[in-house]
């Protein structure tokens, strides 16, 4: 019988290593399937993508000569299972060999079987010898990172764990921690579906990171604030919940139906507009502007592991110009007084800090004060500077970049 968790990640490193698709793109593209091997399958491909460095080394001591690709995803697929899952032996193998025959690569059944089974021997020894963090993370990510660079790859190996954003009055559920900014935290695997108040809106998925901008917006009852590139809604949904009276723009009508979506899900209300913030004017100027600027993503690797392989350094350099854009957009679109936090979920230096002058506005570095549950987080400059290695006995967190300025 076919396996549906290791069919569906099959699909899914095909998608993204061959074809170049987002792996939650590819996600729901998937055929009909139970929800369970759905996302079981998920985390099957998520664990090959963060390990792959380290799978290909292992798996090189036992090849002769490179294998087509879609025989080499099996083989990851099965060395995740004996190396990563401890999957017992039969089943790893058993099934791997299966897999490739289902899709069509019966002539190498034969190699895969011979390579997993001097896995199984063999592997864990060989790994025990790598540099696994060296080998997951491409050298243009490693050298960007700095000092940084090896806690950040270690932490980026284990899955993510299940933050949440709940709304004023929500109680915290059962079995959750409460994190010491206000977001809580589920294990990692835990399906949000099964967490009381999520269906009713009560709660919405954000990473404990992704919390800080909007809190430190700090949006006031009354006061008018915009949501530049909006989507999915989770800071929408902290500042209307703030009593805000907010704009929430988006460019791509696809997202802005799922923001309207999870606004109506969630009870709140945001006045909800579709266009490029970089040409867009409103008929009246803002109290604050909150500016999560679309970016490399290089902080969510951890729940996003297929960023290292579509992202290039060469991206680097058109986001950056993009965010400079939209910097000088929000500006203009601010009240003098006013106060605009621009953030990145990036890990990369280009998209911090040297942006900043392109809004032309004066710095407010956040105080201590403003920053006593993550001090860690507050750079030398009064940033906000957080990356997956920073809390790492709570599960760490997603890497974000978050300035204040005002207008004078």
């Amino acid at each position: 019988m076919p396996d549906p968790t290791r069919e569906a990640a099959f699909d899914l490193l095909a998608a993204v290593l061959e074809r170049g698709r987002p792996l939650e793109e590819a996600l729901t593209s998937l055929p009909s399937m139970d929800t369970r091997d759905r996302s079981a399958g998920h985390r099957l491909a998520a664990a090959v993508l963060r390990r792959a460095g380290t799978l290909d080394a292992v798996l090189e001591r036992y090849l002769r000569k490179e294998p087509p690709a879609p025989v080499r995803n099996v083989l990851r697929i099965g060395a995740a299972g004996l190396l990563l899952l401890e999957t017992p032996v039969h089943a790893a193998v058993g099934t791997a060999v299966a897999l490739a025959k289902r899709r069509g690569l019966t002539p190498f059944a034969g190699l895969v079987n011979a390579v997993l089974r001097k896995v199984a021997t063999g592997g864990t020894e060989a790994l025990e010898t790598l540099d696994a963090p060296r080998l997951d993370t491409p050298n243009w990510l490693w050298a960007s990172w700095g000092a940084n660079a090896r806690a950040i790859a270690i932490a980026q190996r284990e899955e993510a764990p299940l933050d949440l954003t709940l709304k004023p009055g929500t109680p915290v559920p059962e079995g959750a921690e409460l994190l010491p900014t206000g977001s809580v935290r589920f294990p990692a695997g835990t399906l949000v579906a099964d967490i009381p108040g999520f269906a009713d809106g009560a709660l919405w998925v954000q990473d404990a990171a992704a919390a800080l901008p909007a809190r430190l917006l700090n949006a006031r009852p009354g006061e008018r604030v915009a949501d530049l590139c909006a989507a999915p809604g989770g800071k929408t949904g902290q500042l209307a919940a703030a009593g805000a009276h907010v704009t929430a723009l988006e460019r791509d009508p696809g997202r802005i139906e799922r923001l309207a979506g999870n606004l109506l899900r969630w009870g709140l209300h945001a006045d909800l507009i579709q266009a490029d913030a970089t040409t867009w004017a409103p008929a009246e100027q803002f109290d604050a502007i909150l500016l999560d600027a679309p970016c490399s993503a290089t902080g969510t690797i951890r729940r996003h592991p297929d960023v290292p392989y579509l992202k290039r350094p060469n991206d680097i350099k058109t986001l950056t110009v993009a965010q400079d854009r939209l910097l000088a957009a929000a500006a203009a679109m601010l009240k003098p007084g006013g106060r605009l936090i621009y953030a990145v979920c990036s890990l990369q230096p280009e998209e911090g800090a040297p942006r900043l002058a392109a809004a032309g506005l004066r710095p407010d570095p956040f105080t201590p004060d403003e920053l006593a549950t993550l001090p860690e987080a507050r750079t030398p400059e009064g940033h906000l500077r957080t990356h997956p290695a920073l809390w790492s006995e709570r599960g760490g967190m997603d890497g974000f970049f978050a300035a204040r300025l005002i207008k004078a």
